[in-house]
């Protein structure tokens, strides 16, 4: 765990978050980064990909598989600007990703500790290293701004 590091890809991540704004998706980047120094970035699209699964982390995910041909990424970090849902945090365990880093907590469908603790669920076959909370702030201001923005009828910039 480098904290300097760590910024820099959840920079990235938070880069991915902003992209996905400026699509009018909710503003959630990930970033996957592979035991052999690849990286993979991606941001939510569900609306535009008419994909209810189209999570930044599940497309991060999904690229980097096909990339290194295998379904499991050992030695992999993730960095991700919100607290993964079940559906995420279900392949991140499949996937045996090692380490999960994220942003803001997210108490309505958050499930590394907002609703459940999926990630460390020792009934599970695989836990990843879980660091919550990392850049919260900015993470957790481009979600309130998108929000509030929508409440509003304004458009965020």
């Amino acid at each position: 765990m480098n904290p300097d590091m760590d910024a820099h890809y959840m920079s990235l991540a938070l880069q991915q978050a902003e992209i996905a704004r400026e699509n009018g998706e909710v503003p959630v980047g990930a970033v996957l980064l592979l035991g052999d120094g690849s990286l993979h970035a991606a941001h939510n699209a569900p609306i535009s990909l008419h994909d209810a699964s189209a999570h930044a982390e599940m497309r991060a995910i999904r690229a980097a598989c096909k990339a290194s041909n295998n379904y499991r990424l050992a030695g992999s970090t993730l960095y991700v600007t919100l607290e993964p849902c079940t559906m995420c945090a279900g392949v991140i365990v499949h996937a045996r990703i090692s380490r999960v880093v994220y942003g803001a907590t997210d108490p309505k469908t958050g499930a590394v500790e907002s609703l459940y603790n999926i990630l460390s669920d020792k009934r599970l076959n695989h836990q990843p290293e879980i660091s919550g909370g990392f850049m919260a702030d900015q993470c957790g201001a481009l979600l309130k701004d998108f929000f509030r923005s929508r409440r509003t009828g304004k458009a965020v910039s």
